[in-house]
């Protein structure tokens, strides 16, 4: 059976309250060995340091999504960032944390989202973490910002290939998700990138390949497809993303 690590998802969320467990065990038994599950706000960076700490193969990272800042209250941001620093020594990275421009195109916001992803890269320097970047429409500007830190993931990337190869050529980490499988782009993306500077995703609940919620387990159909279109064997594919992985995070 082919090992692999699911670098992001959220099963925390909502769309797994029925079945959770059910789906941490499919994905086992499908391979995933581990899983990365990324907080986004004040009560899924909760749930997520739970899971982490009822499963030895689940692993936190703790952010402050852009998507989330419309929901929250003054004082709120400051509030996520110290219930991070003080979990720190549980967690893998910080993030995610970015720039969403395609759901926002209110000026006072977006200035919001980047002072806000600033203070982010802050405490990631500060902590030593790798960032976890959620990047949609700005991936070019995500990347002038944090072009000078040491460790980072360009989570669920769909920029260009141009933006694409500023980011590996500095260093830095990109992340494919499971919509792959129906995404021309993404395929091209993910012949491009570097084997040894490519992570493997789903985003779960997000962005199946197939019907429906996205779960951990699908994500060996990216990896299949993948090793397709890049000429190598599936478990190659497999033990190099996991390498990879583990490198980034320290895992």
């Amino acid at each position: 059976m082919v090992a692999v690590i699911d670098a992001h998802c959220h099963l925390d969320f909502k769309h797994f309250n029925k079945d959770r467990m059910d789906v941490i065990e499919r994905a086992r038994s499908a391979g995933v060995v581990e899983m990365i599950n990324s907080g986004v706000d004040l009560q899924t960076n909760r749930e997520t340091l739970k899971l982490a700490r009822s499963h030895e193969f689940i692993h936190a990272t703790l952010g402050l999504s852009p998507n989330s800042l419309d929901r929250m209250r003054p004082g709120d941001v400051d509030l996520v960032l110290d219930e991070i620093r003080q979990n720190s020594r549980e967690i893998i990275g910080v993030g995610e944390a970015g720039l969403d421009y395609y759901r926002c195109s209110d000026p006072a916001l977006r200035k919001q989202q980047v002072e806000v992803f600033r203070k982010v890269i802050q405490l990631a320097e500060e902590l030593d973490k790798p960032l976890v970047i959620h990047a949609r429409d700005t991936e070019d500007m995500a990347f002038d910002i944090v072009k000078d830190l040491g460790k980072v993931v360009f989570h669920c990337y769909s920029g260009s290939l141009e933006t694409m190869r500023k980011i590996v050529d500095r260093g830095f980490y990109i992340s494919i998700a499971t919509v792959v499988c129906r995404s021309v782009k993404h395929q091209a993306l993910a012949r491009s990138v570097p084997v040894d500077q490519l992570l493997l995703e789903t985003d779960s609940p997000f962005l199946s390949p197939r019907r429906g919620r996205n779960e951990p387990s699908f994500i060996l159909d990216s990896l299949n497809l993948i090793a397709r279109m890049r000429g190598m064997e599936s478990e190659e594919l497999a033990r190099t993303t996991v390498r990879n992985t583990r490198r980034i995070y320290g895992m």
